[in-house]
């Protein structure tokens, strides 16, 4: 586990383009950010932000959070790890994950079946490939023929999981080097992480080695009414999410945002807004000043999180997303330096 404490940022920052990347990432690492993790949805892949980084940060430990095991190929994944390693030798993480229905099925059009199956078998096939060997396996799910690696990676590629329900979370315990955890509350942290180290302990690997990352949502803002507007745009974006909002049932906060899935479904999006209690709000988004923001933060820690990832929410992002990003871009950087450490 890290020696110190880890605070990590989700790339790319809203309202900042790629290319500006390389003066804010050295401000940050004067801050004290030790990590920087990508998601891939509508707003850029998982590889491109982290190379931008390695060219301008020097300690920053860079993490894809998630590379999705459906849209690409293990081959693809493999090549794209090992010329990640390549750029920033000893500091990249591979987080990988299936992503949901919405951007596997519904974007792409690849059919979105057993995605616990399908991530085991693709990590199997990146462990041995990653390894430098020659791959030819089939599995039932994901098949490699005759792929080799020309360059192995000089040292072992560190391979995180996402997870979110039982199944996942488990397999992330018995086989992979960390869990990566996302749209929860600090209270649902302690569950996740206690079915994660049982599986370690049970597959005869050392719990407290497997490492807790757990992406956070965060808006410092002082005009309280903007920012709630803005957060329950966000969380309305993510909790409707099939496999988000099936993970939340099974945590048991199904009472929290009931009354939005239900207004959803009807078709009523400002109804669904609405129904989100500010209690809601403040169970998945730390909202606030930056004081009230940290302690949120603290929270997280204080139930099992060995490493914070801040994804910054800018307010402009969710009532103006394209529309102004100049001011996004302010928004995110007074974030950014206001919850440094």
């Amino acid at each position: 586990m890290p020696d110190s404490p880890r605070l990590g940022l989700t790339l790319p920052l809203p309202g900042i383009h790629l290319a500006e990347l390389r003066t804010v990432l050295p401000e940050a690492e004067r801050l004290g950010y030790t990590d920087a993790w990508t998601g891939e949805a509508d707003y850029g892949d998982a590889f491109t932000p982290l190379a931008v980084a390695a060219g301008c940060t020097e300690r920053m430990r860079l993490g894809t959070g998630i590379a999705n095991t459906f849209t690409r190929g293990p081959a693809t994944l493999a090549v794209s790890a090992f010329s990640m390693a390549d750029a920033a030798p000893g500091r990249f993480v591979l987080g990988l994950g299936s992503s949901s229905d919405t951007i596997v099925r519904d974007w792409n059009g690849i059919p979105f079946r057993r995605p616990l199956q399908h991530t085991r078998e693709v990590l199997r096939l990146l462990r041995e490939a990653l390894s430098g060997a020659r791959v030819s396996q089939t599995y039932e799910t994901a098949s490699m023929n005759g792929f080799r690696l020309i360059y192995p990676p000089a040292s072992p590629i560190p391979i995180y999981l996402a997870a979110q329900r039982g199944g996942m979370l488990r397999l992330a315990g018995e086989i992979a080097g960390g869990v990566l955890l996302n749209w929860l509350t600090p209270d649902n942290v302690v569950a996740s992480v206690r079915i994660v180290r049982e599986a370690a302990a049970a597959a005869g690997r050392d719990p407290d080695s497997i490492e807790v990352v757990c992406r956070i949502f965060v808006m410092v803002h002082e005009d309280r009414e903007a920012a709630y507007a803005a957060a329950r745009r966000f969380i309305a974006g993510y909790l409707n999410v099939p496999v988000y909002r099936a993970f939340h049932e099974w945590m048991g906060n199904a009472p929290l945002f009931a009354p939005m899935w239900e207004r959803w479904q009807a078709g009523d999006r400002r109804g669904a807004l609405a129904a989100l209690s500010d209690e809601a709000v403040d169970q998945v988004i730390g909202v606030g000043d930056a004081h009230r923001v940290r302690a949120f933060v603290e929270r997280y820690r204080a139930n099992g999180v060995d490493t914070p990832v801040l994804a910054f929410l800018p307010p402009k992002a969710a009532l103006t997303p394209a529309e102004d990003l100049p001011g996004q871009a302010a928004e995110t950087r007074a974030m950014l330096r206001a919850l440094g450490q």
